[in-house]
């Protein structure tokens, strides 16, 4: 297998996995009441109110407001519909630098930049909604592994491009 050809399916498949990723926490956000009761469940199950009373009472007031929200507003439930709908729809213009990395190497950049911008949003609107601050770690998470993928696949594509010659068009007749 040539430079190139290998260049090319490791960026296809940090690309999968990175959709992948994208479209399942999207997808949560669809059946956000009924996954809480589930979690809440689970957690109880599992022992932990004992081991971690914090994350479980925060855990109750997130479905005691959900369950409310869903029992007299259900309308507003519309708003996390759409940041699922957000989340498929960036997915897709991953399928860019899946044709044609070198070409679309500003999806990657541009996701990058998203990720980088969970963190801000996180420490501003966390504190403002009242999250617990450790919650907004794992929300900060999500840009500090997401940023993890998109990076390699940023390097691999520059790689793939210094191989690109003039004559030789890589991969953008894939």
């Amino acid at each position: 297998m040539s430079d190139r050809a290998a260049l090319l399916k490791g960026i296809r498949g940090w690309l999968v996995f990175f959709v992948v990723c994208l479209v399942l926490s999207g997808a949560t956000a669809f059946p956000l009441v009924h996954e809480l009761r589930w979690t809440e469940s689970v957690l109880r199950a599992l022992g932990a109110p004992d081991l971690l009373p914090g994350l479980m009472g925060w855990i109750a007031r997130v479905r005691d407001g959900l369950d409310t929200v869903d029992a007299k507003y259900p309308f507003v439930l519309y708003g996390t519909d759409w940041l699922a709908f957000a989340h498929l729809v960036i997915a897709v213009a991953f399928y860019g630098p899946y044709r044609d990395p070198v070409r679309n190497i500003w999806v990657i950049e541009f996701g990058m930049i998203a990720c980088a911008g969970i963190v801000p949003l996180a420490l501003v609107c966390g504190p403002v909604r009242g999250i617990p601050f450790w919650w907004s770690l794992i929300d900060m998470s999500f840009g500090v592994f997401g940023i993890v993928p998109l990076y390699v696949v940023r390097t691999k594509i520059k790689h793939l491009e210094a191989l690109t010659t003039p004559d030789a068009p890589v991969a953008r007749a894939v």
